[in-house]
């Protein structure tokens, strides 16, 4: 696999079992030239944040994206000024790395009433504080929130609130669960876009047979979803997409794993994703291109 292709994923952190300093080792020797991060790798280091960062700067990865779990959008009065507090320090360990994107999951605290022009007031916030730090914001709707539960309920947030620094993050899940015929999900699709889609993760799914409801995260083309999931990224190039594809898998089984393994695992779904589904997907010479409907 060429580096071109190869620097299209990175490998999400979460995925993987140990140190901050054995998930980069484990990365960087499986060829990988990005990782996504979460707060935890930082804070949790035994020398401290700032040995953390010394460590990430050393392995030579580009932190491609900073995932900040910190239920920010939607509250009022002191809950809302603590996750702001909060919000702010995530911002401060994602420049500390000079990462580009922080990626925020939808809130899990519902607001007390349907108010859609606080939501939107909150990214607004968050946005405007990341612009002198030269951060976009990844806004990242799932099935577990309290309000934005899909991707393009996060879309009409992100449309409203109409900051040129705020993007959405589309999560793989949340589309192939939706069970969606390929006319169906291009319709959706072309509602974004695709310079507004700053992170695709992509994640196949294992059905668990006493578990139905509560699909199994594997690494792309390790699941039941394999041909869907190969659509999906197709789909997302011949729509423009071109940033960084994620490999966003994580359960309990993987962090059972030593981490090289499971990198290991990882590049073998990077060359599947990079050699067999976007290599195809690249379109001829004067073919025409879909259009996309924009809703901003």
């Amino acid at each position: 696999m060429n580096n071109a292709n190869m620097n299209d994923f990175s490998m999400d952190s979460r995925a993987l079992a140990g140190s901050l300093t054995a998930k980069l080792r484990a990365v960087r020797e499986a060829g990988f030239s990005q990782i996504t991060l979460c707060a935890q790798d930082l804070v949790n280091h035994p020398d401290g944040v700032d040995a953390a960062v010394a460590s990430v700067q050393a392995s030579g990865l580009c932190v491609s994206g900073f995932q900040a779990d910190c239920d920010f959008e939607g509250l009022s009065g002191p809950l809302h000024i603590f996750k702001l507090d909060l919000a702010k320090s995530m911002l401060m360990l994602c420049q500390a790395m000079d990462c580009p994107l922080l990626v925020l999951p939808a809130s899990r605290l519902a607001p007390a009433t349907d108010d859609t022009p606080t939501l939107v007031r909150n990214l607004r916030q968050l946005a405007m504080l990341a612009i002198p730090l030269n951060i976009k914001i990844a806004y990242h709707g799932w099935t577990g929130a309290a309000m934005a539960q899909t991707y393009l309920q996060a879309w009409d947030l992100v449309c409203e609130a109409d900051m040129p620094n705020l993007g959405l993050s589309l999560d793989s899940e949340n589309v192939l669960t939706a069970n969606l015929s390929q006319d169906d999900l291009l319709a959706d699709l072309e509602m974004l876009d695709a310079d507004r889609l700053f992170l695709v993760q992509l994640t196949d799914l294992l059905v668990q047979s006493r578990l139905p409801a509560q699909p199994l995260r594997v690494l792309p083309g390790d699941g039941t979803y394999r041909v869907a999931l190969a659509a999906l990224v197709t789909s997302l190039h011949g729509l423009g997409y071109r940033g960084s594809y994620n490999l966003a898998a994580f359960n309990g089984d993987y962090a059972a794993m030593p981490p090289h393994h499971v990198a290991q695992r990882a590049r073998g779904s990077a060359l599947w994703l990079g050699q067999d589904v976007l290599q195809r997907s690249v379109p001829l010479p004067n073919q025409i291109r879909l259009r996309r409907s924009l809703t901003v």
